[in-house]
């Protein structure tokens, strides 16, 4: 009886030596191509080119190598048809049993810096996922072997009873089903780079399709309630190259493991602090039920997360904290005078961690260290350039965390039958306004409440819709949020300010509204409780009559133009 055949081609060499020795040391013959081939005559692993089998050259540079009916018959024979068995005889071919294939770095490739076009496609693979495909549809006979975690697995079954059993033949199945996966999530990651996906700049150049390539990261105890079976998953191209984004991207350095409303308050955390990710000052953010319920600029990390708090601390208890400092003793001091769930931040000074160590089920979460550059950062600025690695690099993460999508894909969302697809949110970075804001009433906002005005703009584009915030100097005073009413979330931000003893800074405050005010209720509501600038983007066929308010009131009003919903 004729040796069993491996066929070994692998982009990723991690463990294919030992999987060859293996596949030898119980009887097997292994083919294998170019680079793996020399790997595994380093290791002394016999091993015979599949030039040989073929009686054919490679061809084109190593583009033609596997791409012949001495492959691929062999792979696809059917061991259980006598015809298919006298064919391959006749053309002097054998079969294949066993491919272990992983492909070409396509996606490491394009995400580097400087990638071409001709370079990205020379890191096409053409003849491993033609094997793949072959390998795992007749996988009845044929071990289709694409991730080198499986190689232990393998090499077990095949020595107990030489993998002829039904427990071997269920994991056939399982590997094959992997192996459609690892084509299908490739092809997509190709097709992606061709269309562009993540540069659609209107409906019509969305993509027709969307493939969702995902891998679970961890199960979760459960979802938002105890019934509710839930995990988290994330991009399954997630690499060293092209890096994680968001919550996956956070390096967990103490407590319990991260819940399903963990995580989704950690996304809140993260989209709430990104308009501040270059803020001059350290800022926090205290997070409920994925939007914020305080955030404050303040010249020590420590004042800005009491300023914070303070906004509403009734709703601080059981929060999510981020900040876009390193966390110090003095801010840890302070965090561990109540209960939290999560803290995120570029880091923690030792004397921080042996604080907040002392509470064990207090989940600490880390910024990973980004070398890439955002746009709006700036670089000629002196405050910038003074500031240490960690806060750069904490900048650059927050400046693009929290926007809910996955490399190469839109920001998706779930609804009953289907999935909703939108292009990544831009946050409304903190700084002096931008050109296309429009002084609407007959008093101009003074540069104070210009500021102030900047502030609750960038504030309230993480606050659920409706959304009504009131800021002042550098710090919220009140948040309306998620009402069916925007008048009722003006009441509701008031309510929060007075009941949180911060009724003085009511009077001059600035408020922003996420929406056109629809009526002029809002307005008057404002005016009574001592609001002096508002930001909103208009568009409301009433504007006339909310400006004729505003200016009854003495309030100085601007029109963004932007609007920004976030249901």
């Amino acid at each position: 009886m004729a040796r069993r055949r491996a066929l070994l081609s692998v982009s990723d060499k991690t463990g294919v030596a030992a999987f060859g020795k293996g596949l030898v040391e119980i009887g097997w013959e292994v083919l294998s191509t170019g680079g793996t081939a020399r790997a595994l005559e380093e290791a002394r692993v016999p091993v015979t080119e599949v030039a040989e089998a073929t009686r054919h050259p490679e061809m084109l540079g190593g583009r033609v190598k596997t791409l012949h009916p001495a492959v691929h018959a062999g792979i696809l024979a059917r061991r259980s048809r006598p015809d298919d068995i006298e064919q391959l005889a006749r053309q002097g071919y054998r079969p294949v049993d066993l491919v272990a294939v992983n492909l070409y770095p396509f996606r490491e490739t394009v995400a580097a810096p400087g990638a071409t076009d001709e370079l990205a496609m020379e890191n096409v693979d053409i003849g491993g996922p033609a094997m793949i495909r072959a390998a795992a549809k007749n996988h009845r006979d044929v071990w289709a072997v694409v991730d080198p975690a499986d190689y232990g697995a393998v090499l077990r079954a095949l020595a107990d009873g030489g993998g002829l059993g039904s427990e071997a033949a269920a994991l056939r199945r399982r590997l094959a089903a992997k192996a459609f996966r690892e084509v299908s999530s490739y092809d997509a990651a190709v097709a992606d780079y061709l269309s562009g996906t993540a540069r659609a700049a209107s409906a019509e150049e969305q993509p027709p399709r969307i493939a969702l390539r995902l891998k679970r990261s961890r199960a979760l105890r459960y979802g938002e309630n105890p019934d509710q079976p839930a995990a988290f998953y994330v991009a399954e191209e997630t690499s060293a190259a092209a890096g994680a984004a968001g919550v996956a991207a956070l390096v967990q350095l103490q407590g319990k493991e991260l819940s399903y409303n963990n995580i989704l308050d950690l996304d809140g955390a993260l989209l709430a602090l990104g308009p501040f990710a270059f803020a001059r000052e350290p800022a926090v953010c205290v997070v409920k039920h994925t939007t914020p319920c305080g955030l404050a600029l303040r010249s020590t990390l420590a004042d800005a997360f009491a300023r914070a708090r303070d906004t509403d601390p009734v709703s601080a208890f059981g929060s999510v904290i981020a900040t876009n400092r390193p966390v110090d003793r003095d801010t840890a001091e302070a965090v561990a005078s109540i209960f939290v769930e999560c803290v995120a931040a570029p880091g923690f000074a030792p004397e921080a961690l042996e604080v907040l160590s002392a509470k064990k089920n207090l989940r600490l979460l880390a910024f990973p260290h980004r070398a890439e550059a955002h746009p709006a950062e700036p670089a000629d600025d002196p405050w910038w350039q003074a500031a240490g690695e960690p806060l750069r690099t904490g900048a650059r993460f927050l400046a693009g965390a929290g926007a809910g999508a996955f490399p190469g894909a839109p920001a998706l969302r779930s609804v009953y039958g289907g999935l909703l697809a939108q292009s990544v949110p831009t946050p409304p970075f903190h700084g002096p306004p931008p050109p296309e804001w429009k002084a609407v009433t007959r008093r101009r906002p003074t540069d104070r409440e210009v500021r102030d005005l900047s502030f609750a703009w960038a504030a309230v584009a993480s606050v659920k819709s409706n959304a009504i915030l009131l800021a002042r100097n550098g710090a919220t005073v009140g948040i309306g949020t998620g009402q069916t009413s925007r008048v009722d979330s003006s009441q509701i931000a008031v309510r929060k300010a007075r009941d949180a003893g911060l009724e003085s800074e009511l009077d001059g405050a600035a408020l922003a509204s996420d929406a056109f005010f629809p009526f002029r209720d809002g307005v008057d509501a404002a005016a009574e409780a001592g609001v002096r600038a508002i930001v909103q983007p208009g568009g409301s066929i009433r504007d006339e009559e909310v400006v004729a308010a505003a200016d009854e009131h003495g309030i100085a009003m601007v029109f963004t133009g932007r609007r920004l919903f976030r249901h």
